[in-house]
């Protein structure tokens, strides 16, 4: 058995580990020169951590992250919507991390070059078309000038090529663009005097005007951490046709983001400040795409955000992409024939995937702060009057038993 994998980001180099961890050859084809570490912060849940936890990668983590211990929505008035503990501190077995994305890259980077071999990765190959037959997939690569750089020959073929994939295009040449819901992300990082708990995130603010902050790792003293910020704002109408792809991380501009800053204010943390002390940041508008019928023909199967992009709500992206790289190494090992794996792994993760991308358009477990802002927009005095402590919590613990990082029963949930 012999993979082609389309694709250098966490999705694709984390299917790399899998595969090898269970015996199965492959080989990862990157369109960038280089895999470097870019990116601001993410967040990984811990039923994504169990799955890098499995691969050995727990301690290099665990040196570069920030072990995240509470969670705190706030309305855009800094008034507690709902808190609660997360990873080891809600029972979880292992941590949920805030990491830089580029440092999280990088460590199951060099976990692949140890464990496969430098050689396993090719870079500046990008995808030009592929074709399979009774006996396998032949995928062609191509350098940025259009010179064919690569031929490969694999069993099966897997589209880990992000948001704009060739795979997924190639299988679905008539689906369009992304899907833009008018929502503009800022985004940035910068060396911050640590707040609350020092392992605490903040999101204050519904769905339409929300900002983010929370740490990703030590910073240049005791007291300081290296804090990660997203500004999250509705500039547009929906259904309305994204920005070119190639403004999608463009360089951002204060005096666009600023006014729009002054809307919030986050007892915890001088967000003003944050932000006007960050030197340099990136806009990006928030897309996904329609959850498709199927992800598998034949040989050839997507994975990660080529399958499911999804809004960045909920924390969920990345974890979904490991998620889905554990799910098709156990059924490739499993299964009589590589289209019965696809199938079987198709089956198994597009619905609960489906579900949600669905539900992070309606804000995910998020949209508890949009609940308690539609009914008190002023603000509150109490937030059980506006909205019922059990009520608050269906719509937060619904989300995570969707997205399956439920938490130990009785841990998580903390009364303000």
């Amino acid at each position: 058995m012999k993979a082609i994998i389309v694709g250098g980001g966490i999705g694709g180099l984390t299917t790399a580990l899998m595969l090898r961890s269970r015996g199965l050859d492959c080989e990862i084809f990157e369109q960038a020169d280089t895999i470097r570490e870019l990116g601001v912060g993410i967040n990984t849940l811990p039923h994504a951590m169990r799955e890098l936890a499995g691969l050995g990668l727990l301690q290099k983590l665990d040196d570069v992250a920030v072990r995240t211990d509470q969670l705190y929505y706030l309305n855009r008035h800094g008034q507690e919507v709902w808190r609660e503990a997360r990873g080891i501190d809600a029972g979880h077995d292992v941590p949920q991390f805030s990491i830089h994305r580029g440092r999280l890259q990088g460590v199951i980077h060099r976990a692949v070059e140890e464990r496969l071999g430098h050689e396993a990765i090719h870079t500046g190959c990008r995808l030009g078309a592929f074709t399979q037959d009774e006996g396998g997939v032949t995928a062609y690569f191509f350098d940025r000038a259009g010179a064919h750089v690569h031929t490969a020959r694999g069993d099966i073929l897997i589209g880990a090529d992000g948001i704009h994939s060739r795979v997924r295009d190639t299988l679905f040449p008539n689906e369009g663009p992304p899907c833009w819901n008018g929502l503009m992300l800022w985004r940035g990082a910068r060396d911050w005097p640590l707040f609350l708990t020092g392992k605490s995130m903040i999101v204050a603010g519904g769905l339409n005007a929300k900002v983010v902050i929370y740490p990703i790792a030590e910073g240049s003293s005791p007291a300081s951490r290296l804090t990660n910020w997203a500004v999250l704002v509705k500039v547009g109408e929906g259904n309305a046709p994204p920005p070119r792809k190639e403004d999608w991380s463009r360089p951002g501009r204060r005096e666009e983001l600023m006014p729009h800053v002054a809307r919030f204010s986050v007892p915890y943390v001088d967000v003003k400040s944050l932000i006007s002390a960050t030197p340099e940041f990136y806009e990006y508008p928030t897309c996904d795409r329609d959850p498709l019928p199927y992800w598998s023909s034949g040989r050839v199967t997507l994975l990660g955000d080529a399958a499911h992009p999804m809004y960045p709500v909920g924390s969920n992206g990345a974890s979904q992409a490991i998620l889905d790289a554990r799910c098709l190494a156990d059924a490739l090992v499993r299964a009589e024939h590589p289209r019965q794996a696809l199938l079987e792994y198709e089956k198994k993760r597009l619905p609960m995937t489906a579900d949600i991308v669905r539900s992070n358009r309606r804000g995910g477990p998020e949209g508890v702060i949009d609940a308690v802002e539609q009914l008190a927009p002023d603000g509150f005095d109490n937030v059980d009057n506006v909205l019922s402590y059990s009520q608050r919590e269906a719509i937060v613990r619904g989300y995570a038993t969707k997205a399956g990082f439920a938490a130990v029963p009785g841990l998580a949930a903390v009364r303000g």
